[in-house]
């Protein structure tokens, strides 16, 4: 079952569709929405972050909450998570852990982690899947508070996004670089393809509600399986992570 956050959330993300909020309106304030729903001021903290994240509302602290948007295509959620966003076109996901260690971060993933000298990072590297087909590698950096709830989840057949989220950690915010590069010997392995085939590289900075960071990945992609459309506008801009049906035109 959905956390109640999650749904607390699709609610009030149906009503900025539907019109019941409108872009340039704002939503009941936390302790109207937590009388109404039976909840804690937490819970409803957590939904407006996702909301927040998803460029719908402002994320300004203190204030009723202001409506920026309508309901964008695909949810920053749907882009974090692997598995709801192959759900989502119509594919099975899967997953094969090819390693988890507990070890010092490189410079730069103490550097984008913020960590102090002396920390650890749970460094996980695994094998995505498209209804059976290898199309993405990840390669995350994980705090070790969080890295720690990741040993235990079973990574091959469970959404990690999914599972952290149910113990309580809350990916919130994240900055995405996209680029080109090319499969070096390990990618070309773990994918099946010719070394130096072009991939898609997504950089992905996580942190939580209060911008502690949580994860640092790098992303690889099989060009032919995805692709990111970036829509701008003057309110938000929402990033869009989609499958390679047919050629660019």
């Amino acid at each position: 079952m959905s956390s109640r956050y999650r749904q607390l959330a699709d609610e009030l993300r149906a009503g900025i569709a539907d019109g019941t909020y409108p872009p340039g309106s704002r939503l009941p304030s936390e302790s109207e929405l937590a009388l109404r729903h039976g909840a804690s001021r937490g819970t409803i903290r957590q939904a407006f972050a996702l909301l927040a994240a998803d460029g719908l509302i402002s994320s300004r602290k203190g204030a009723r909450r202001l409506v920026t948007q309508a309901a964008p295509v695909q949810s920053f959620s749907q882009l974090h998570s692997f598995s709801q966003w192959a759900a989502s076109i119509g594919e099975t996901p899967g997953g094969r852990v090819v390693s988890l260690v507990r070890r010092g971060p490189t410079e730069l993933e103490a550097e984008r982690l913020g960590l102090d000298p002396g920390a650890r990072v749970y460094h996980l590297t695994r094998l995505r899947l498209l209804s059976g087909r290898p199309v993405m590698i990840e390669r995350t950096a994980y705090v070790e508070r969080v890295g720690a709830l990741v040993g235990g989840i079973d990574a091959d057949n469970e959404s990690i996004t999914l599972r952290l989220e149910e113990l309580g950690v809350v990916f919130a915010h994240a900055e995405h670089t996209v680029s080109a590069v090319p499969a070096d010997a390990e990618d070309a392995r773990l994918l099946g393809v010719r070394p130096r085939t072009p991939l898609l590289r997504e950089l992905r900075r996580t942190t939580d509600l209060e911008n502690r960071p949580l994860e640092w990945s790098d992303d690889r992609y099989l060009g032919d399986a995805v692709a990111f459309t970036v829509h701008n506008s003057v309110r938000a801009n929402t990033l869009i992570r989609s499958s390679v049906k047919e050629p660019p035109a």
